[in-house]
């Protein structure tokens, strides 16, 4: 049999829509003061705005990926599509926090269904078996490029449109992203002996297996990283960086504000994210997925640790997102490739999604508690404290997980 090339269609159209659903989510941070300027309200109105969004996205993870490996993929991401961009149009028009924390699980559901839990398992289940563990870093890396743009873009975008007229923008360009679904077609390189096994029983085995526990249990520290930082760190940068020098590096580049070094850090972060999301991939398929995880969230341990201890400059900020940024994702493919491995690929996209509502359950505590603890006290220290020992706890709790293929699944 011919050697499969890696770029399918399938990985081809799911990097365009992943690049663009996580453009959009990556930039709501830089929503957060021109909103809560406007209407007067409390930092914690829009962080529990973005909360409830990050724990929509978790919910209706498995609730899509389920609903593309029973109907098809092309008819999940339609209507993640429709919802993503009728929460937007509707979040455009809201006045009163209710409104948009009601809307913003319209948003969560779309994010969820173009997003990992329904384009990973698509993808995961076209790729061969030498090129899955790449496939899934490449989509991965392709959410981090949208990163690399969105903040910088809806900033840019906020120059001389409303925060009204951008979120129209961003909703007509994911309904956009429904054009290019007759292009993502692909085998699927799915064993006959899974064809057999029904999601009722996939997921007892799941669930009874102590690894898929360990895994869901450590995956809540990503979640609470990385929604915090994207939600919260453009107004840290903001209102905590020391002032940008005139003549430096980046005035020259025309970053002379904290509000644009705190997008250009987003951005940054993304940019970061893609050759060490790939590196992970790279990795996944030559060493144990659960050791470079546990690598992964001690590194990020350490570097949120110095970084808050350190005193916060422009320069700080920099080294920061770089380093962060090289261990953002790169544990998307690492988890999702080990549910596949273990469980194998006919409902990885349901099993992956279970296991995302973790992630998402972390973001929604990180994003809310961020806002509420800044009206508090202040500021957003004991908020950075709870996510370097939430770190610590994953990389502990991934060293248990047995790597081998459950043996309630292997063909009889």
């Amino acid at each position: 049999m011919p050697r499969q090339s890696l770029f399918s269609p399938v990985l081809i159209v799911g990097c365009i829509i992943i690049t663009v659903s996580f453009a959009i989510r990556a930039s709501f941070g830089v929503f957060q003061i021109p909103i809560a300027e406007e209407f007067g309200w409390l930092r914690t109105d829009f962080s529990l705005a973005i909360a409830i969004q990050n724990l929509a996205w978790g919910v209706g993870q498995p609730i899509f990926a389920a609903i593309a490996e029973k109907v098809g993929d092309r008819r999940s991401i339609v209507l993640g599509a429709i919802t993503y961009a009728a929460g937007l149009v509707l979040s455009a028009w809201s006045v009163t926090p209710l409104e948009h924390q009601i809307y913003e699980w319209l948003v969560g559901f779309g994010i969820a269904g173009t997003g990992f839990g329904v384009i990973l398992g698509a993808v995961g289940r076209a790729a061969s078996d030498e090129n899955r563990s790449m496939s899934l870093a490449i989509v991965t890396a392709a959410g981090s490029a949208g990163q690399v743009f969105g903040a910088p873009t809806a900033e840019w975008m906020l120059g001389f449109l409303s925060w009204q007229q951008v979120f129209l923008v961003f909703a007509a360009a994911v309904l956009a992203l429904v054009l290019l679904l007759p292009m993502m077609r692909a085998p699927e390189q799915v064993s006959r002996a899974e064809f057999t096994q029904s999601l009722s029983g996939i997921l007892r085995t799941a669930f009874r297996d102590p690894s898929y526990t360990l895994i869901f249990l450590g995956f809540f520290s990503c979640g609470y990283q990385l929604a915090f930082i994207t939600a919260h760190f453009p107004a840290f940068v903001t209102e905590m960086c020391g002032p940008i020098a005139p003549g430096g590096v980046l005035h020259a580049m025309g970053v002379t504000t904290t509000s644009a070094l705190g997008a250009l850090s987003i951005a940054l972060i993304g940019l970061a994210n893609i050759g060490g999301t790939l590196l992970a991939g790279w990795a996944g398929n030559r060493f144990p997925r659960k050791y470079l995880l546990a690598t992964i969230y001690a590194a990020r341990t350490l570097v949120a640790a110095a970084f808050i201890l350190l005193p916060i400059t422009p320069g700080s900020v920099i080294v920061f997102s770089i380093v962060m940024g090289a261990l953002w994702l790169a544990t998307v493919p690492l988890t999702s490739g080990l549910v596949a491995h273990i469980y194998g690929l006919r409902y990885m996209g349901t099993l992956y999604g279970i296991v995302f509502l973790s992630h998402q359950i972390g973001g929604f505590f990180g994003v809310w508690l961020g806002g509420r603890m800044y009206d508090i006290t202040g500021d957003y220290t004991l908020v950075w404290w709870v996510g370097v020992g939430a770190g610590a706890f994953s990389a502990i709790v991934h060293l248990p997980v047995r790597e081998a293929r459950n043996p309630a699944l292997q063909p009889s």
